[in-house]
């Protein structure tokens, strides 16, 4: 029974599970709907798994710049997979339900990409910014070890980042009649509002992991962009100076494309509580499928040396 509840004592209630919905007011559109969101899920994990393929067995693309695309292709893959199981299941068989512990699963998991995709993307300003003021010492300082470990750094800011944030849900005593969630997967911000305690450390811890990850990493990522506006201003050639702002392009579209929505998720769940479900519901999912989506067709349009290698890839495909 989807209410049964779990008391530690006569006051304390957890739900046995949460309810999801999908596009608010328009669940009879739900079938048409899931088409757009299936193609853009295809989309996603095919372009971003092409572009791992493509850079591990292509040996010219064994770079620093071509190894950190790789961590952001994987971050997108993990992000795509972290939403999509519940998201489908609700727009192709309105199955709403989604138990109390998996609910925090997939928490994790989402904010834990959702930081490492921060992390990724400052550490590829890091690498142009090194590529154009010291292009002599570029090899010698981004070397293999020095990328695993910024990796692994990677890693471990997210999981100690957002490791505590289940814990401080599951001491929270939550309303038997709010179990209804806004999206069809679990935010922390939206889960937190269904409990019936004072959140004051939810919210406060919230803040501290988004200004921590996500502030910090877009502040840093500006002040590389200065740096390297200076570095390129400093350049004779006119020709030099677009030539070096070009390997720059993709990237900034990968930081617009993230961090505009992270930032309007951010304003809404904060401020925008008299906006329509609907609007809480869209940016959500521009969010979290728009950039897995967009990122491997940025990069392929725009690097030829990946766009020739993943059609190398379907060729090869092809004959096999």
């Amino acid at each position: 029974m989807l209410l049964s509840h779990s008391y530690v004592n006569i006051s304390f209630f957890q739900p046995h599970a949460f309810l999801m919905i999908g596009i608010p007011g328009l669940e009879a559109a739900h079938g048409w709907i899931s088409i757009p969101f299936s193609f853009m899920y295809t989309v996603a994990l095919t372009g971003n798994c092409l572009i791992l393929l493509a850079v591990r067995r292509t040996p010219s693309l064994h770079q620093p710049m071509y190894y950190f695309l790789s961590m952001l292709a994987l971050t997108d893959v993990g992000l795509t997979l972290s939403t999509l199981p519940t998201t489908l299941a609700v727009l192709w068989f309105d199955y709403r339900h989604i138990g109390f512990n998996a609910c925090l699963v997939q928490m994790f998991f989402l904010h834990s990409f959702s930081v490492v995709e921060s992390s990724v993307l400052l550490a590829m300003s890091f690498d142009r910014f090194v590529a154009i003021s010291n292009p002599l010492r570029y090899a010698a300082t981004l070397t293999n070890n020095v990328i695993i470990r910024i990796g692994l750094a990677i890693m471990a800011r997210a999981t100690v980042s957002l490791f505590p944030g289940p814990f401080l849900l599951k001491r929270l005593n939550f309303c038997p009649d709010k179990i209804l969630l806004s999206h069809s997967f679990c935010f922390h911000g939206d889960v937190m509002k269904r409990a019936c305690d004072d959140i004051t450390v939810n919210i406060l811890y919230g803040l501290y992991v988004v200004l921590s990850t996500v502030g910090v990493d877009s502040l840093f990522i500006v002040l590389s962009y200065t740096l390297i506006l200076h570095t390129v201003m400093g350049l004779a050639s006119p020709r030099e100076r677009v030539r070096a702002l070009n390997t720059c392009v993709s990237h900034i579209l990968a930081v617009l494309i993230f961090y505009i929505p992270v930032i309007g998720v951010s304003m809404i769940h904060r401020f925008g509580r008299h906006l329509p479900h609907i609007v809480h519901a869209l940016v959500a999912y521009v969010y979290l499928v728009v950039p897995p989506v967009l990122n491997p067709i940025i990069y392929s349009v725009k690097s030829k040396p990946i766009r020739e290698a993943m059609l190398r890839l379907l060729r090869e495909k092809r004959k096999g």
